[in-house]
């Protein structure tokens, strides 16, 4: 059993932590914790946001006091030991590798000493935990990727990355859910829906999810893009795409 700390953030807020590094065991524990909270229903809890080995608890100062809630956390935390998770949502990503899908897939494989297809290859061959969302709405922090092909963040920010563009920064890679600015290299590009204010839930995505990305020609790209659009597809309505 891990050892809980369990901190203030401001004034209302408490942050559990369940380690300092990031390790599958710990971000079960972690997503254990917050499905056993939901189920709790404290009053004055108002969110639960995930993290990598942390789990932020948000609640109203005037509805619940932060010590009682503190006693609480940790009685919940010894309960939840016999919460069953279930299996993991596994969803495939379909992805355009390269071209003008991924401008810096090139680059990766010239820094790694590989071929584009390897990388593509590499890429592809594993499934990702999603540990969390963050950055922009909606957007996944993946565990799992080789350091076959690991590269650094560009020297200069992209002030526009497209929606659904496929990045590696360092040993991460990660989807920019929505346009926005960002420094990871651009290797492929979805044509999923990541997030959708209009959806609910809003996000594709939650922690503990699992992503396989799926290689597909450009064709196959703008096929799947056409069917989103038109709500028939993954990332339209929230159900496609799962495994």
């Amino acid at each position: 059993m891990t050892k809980l700390r369990i901190l203030l953030a401001g004034d209302a807020a408490l942050v559990v932590e369940f380690g300092d590094r990031v390790d599958p065991a710990l971000n079960r524990e972690v997503r254990e914790l917050w499905r056993a909270i939901e189920r709790a229903q404290i009053p004055g809890v108002l969110d639960l946001v995930p993290a990598y080995r942390s789990l932020l608890v948000s609640y109203d100062p005037l509805a619940a006091d932060p010590d009682e809630l503190r006693v609480r956390l940790l009685e919940i935390d010894r309960q939840k030991r016999s919460l069953d998770l279930g299996s993991p949502r596994l969803i495939q990503v379909p992805t355009a590798y390269g071209g003008e899908f991924g401008p810096d897939l090139a680059f990766v494989a010239r820094h790694n000493g590989l071929t584009e297809a390897e990388v593509i290859e590499i890429h592809a061959g594993t499934d990702y935990l999603v540990y969390m969302l963050g950055f922009s709405p909606g957007f996944p922090y993946l565990g799992g990727m080789s350091p076959r092909i690991a590269t650094p963040r560009l020297a200069t920010p992209r002030l526009a990355i497209p929606a659904g563009s496929v990045g590696i920064a360092q040993q991460q890679t990660g989807i920019y859910p929505v346009e926005s600015p960002g420094g990871w290299q651009l290797i492929g590009r979805t044509p999923l829906r990541l997030f959708d204010s209009g959806r609910q839930p809003p996000a594709l995505l939650e922690a503990g999810d699992s992503i396989r990305f799926v290689p597909v020609t450009p064709e196959e790209y703008a096929e799947i893009e056409r069917r989103v659009r038109a709500g028939l597809e993954a990332g339209a309505d929230g159900d496609g795409g799962v495994a």
